[in-house]
């Protein structure tokens, strides 16, 4: 596999395409390295004996596995050094410990400090994914306490990447206002798109360094404000396409979600009331909206936190104008609420970010979209709901979950093969 992991866009910055790996790649060592390995394999699988690596060839084995690693991760959870060391082993079963009930745990623990050792030598000179944390950097900065590192948490692969090749704040900016002409042209889609790509890392740093107000971001960035540039960020962050993953996930777990009905007591009736819905019409998008809603209870969280509903929008407007994070859809009077929805939108610090979105499915994806392009934080009372969304619906990170969303996990594949 090839570890100089690039965007296929000239244009582009260092960007990863590839999440976490499910079997880490070993990649070859050198020479001399792989020379030692193979006789301590051989006499491994001889008789037994276990390989004792000098310091010099532990050394070298690691220098090796820090670079590849970097490639998917700069900050590696527990787990994933379990990975690594779990990967090692297996390819060269004569660096298995004696002694350790894992066979690797020493191996993990010499990666950890090799990893911190690496990440200081590319904080020095310049990665832009560490020098975001450095001390230097976070002096004056009285919002950041310096133990509290920038880094990705929910399973971003390219959570802060360096600027393109060739390019520099300065002309990054330059092509921020050029998008700002773009955009207000019509049929003007591939153009949007191609600044929006080159100036991905500018706005990542401006999102992840300066965490600036919506309106104001909005007011920069009008482009990022659309659909199909959510969706296209979301990509460019995560690698995973957020529309296509996120309905065909929610569509493949329907049917088992056939459990919600069961759950007793008061959420238990909510649910039986939300999904009443899907008595009145068959449509998709209305089941859809029941299902998302209904997993909310499941959770012991409110829909109405996330979801409102209006009649009239001039009636509600100091409530819209006062929401922090929310969807709106606005029902035609007399209609049934998920029959007829004149729009639907979303709402960020009391900016109207999006509208006419169509469906509340469709909002909840972009929403999730804008989370990550944005760097927003799970609200406190929603934090299961987005749990959910992105752990069990687009699966990132999903080997880490809380015990409530585990519950529903183990429920939804009881039975499957």
């Amino acid at each position: 596999m090839d570890t100089d992991i690039l965007s296929s866009d000239s244009s582009s910055s260092f960007l990863r395409c590839e999440p976490w790996p499910d079997n880490f790649p070993v990649p070859e060592f050198t020479y001399n390295v792989e020379l030692q390995l193979q006789r301590g394999n051989a006499d491994f699988q001889n008789n037994g004996t276990l390989l004792s690596p000098s310091p010099k060839l532990k050394s070298d084995i690691l220098e090796s596995l820090a670079p590849q690693i970097i490639t998917f991760k700069v900050y590696p959870s527990s787990a994933e050094f379990d990975d690594v060391a779990k990967a090692l082993v297996k390819k060269h079963p004569c660096l298995k410990e004696q002694g350790s009930v894992s066979g690797f745990y020493g191996r993990k623990i010499s990666l950890k400090y090799k990893m911190a050792n690496y990440r200081t030598m590319l904080r020095n000179i310049g990665c832009t994914e560490l020098t975001v944390n450095s001390l230097k950097r976070k002096q004056g900065d009285s919002r950041t306490s310096p133990n509290q590192v920038k880094k990705a948490r929910r399973a971003e692969v390219n959570y802060c990447p360096d600027y393109p090749s060739g390019q520099s704040q300065d002309s990054l900016e330059e092509e921020r206002l050029a998008l700002l002409s773009e955009v207000k042209k019509s049929n003007n889609h591939q153009v949007v798109k191609a600044k929006m790509e080159m100036t991905f890392a500018y706005r990542r740093h401006e999102v992840i360094e300066d965490r600036p107000f919506i309106a104001e971001f909005k007011r920069r960035w009008p482009a990022l404000f659309s659909e199909q540039e959510v969706e296209a960020e979301f990509t460019r962050i995560t690698t995973v396409p957020l529309r296509s993953k996120f309905m065909q996930q929610l569509d493949h777990h329907t049917a088992r979600l056939i459990i919600l009905k069961k759950k007793g007591g008061a959420a238990g009736l909510k649910i039986k009331k939300i999904m009443k819905d899907l008595d009145k019409t068959d449509a998709i998008e209305t089941r859809r909206a029941c299902v998302l809603k209904a997993l909310m209870v499941y959770v012991n969280e409110d829909p109405d936190h996330l979801i409102q509903e209006y009649i009239d929008v001039e009636e509600n407007q100091k409530a819209m104008d006062e929401t922090v994070l929310g969807i709106y859809a606005i029902t035609v009077e007399g209609a049934e609420p998920t029959d007829c929805l004149a729009d639907v939108g979303i709402i960020i610090e009391g900016v109207n970010v999006l509208d006419e979105l169509g469906n509340i499915a469709n909002a909840v994806i972009i929403l999730l979209g804008l989370m990550y392009s944005l760097n927003l934080s799970y609200p406190t009372n929603l934090k299961y709901t987005f749990e959910v969304l992105q752990k069990l619906v687009m699966e990132l990170d999903a080997n880490k979950l809380s015990t409530k969303v585990q519950v529903l996990k183990n429920k939804l594949f009881e039975g499957t093969p």
